[in-house]
């Protein structure tokens, strides 16, 4: 091999480096969005858990119409709507009964 074309052959491979990192950056960018997307998840035990009807209690005192309370990611996922009819969703944590998130039809 001539020993001028070396820095030009050691350039290209530098470029395919670097081209092979911009797009593992850019495959990565989003399983990123997805996980920055992600609601939050609760870790309590099951054992120290608060009964849904304390939740609902909770809710109906603060002027809510509870449509349904589920289980998702281990929180207690609730479907409901307030006193001026607007529809919400809201994750709370089920040992606490804290919101944790809530979303509503504005």
């Amino acid at each position: 091999m001539i020993p001028a074309m070396i820095p030009i052959m050691q350039s290209r491979f530098h470029r395919g480096d670097i081209m092979k990192r911009i797009l593992f950056a850019l495959a990565c960018l989003p399983l990123g969005a997805v996980l920055a997307v992600a609601g939050p998840r609760c870790s309590v035990p099951m054992a120290d858990w608060q009964p849904r009807e304390a939740l609902q209690e909770k809710l109906r005192a603060e002027g809510w119409t509870i449509a349904r309370i589920k289980t998702d990611d281990g929180c207690y996922k609730v479907y409901a709507t307030d006193g001026t009819g607007r529809r919400l969703k809201a994750k709370f944590n089920p040992a606490t009964l804290d919101m944790l998130r809530r979303e509503s039809d504005d």
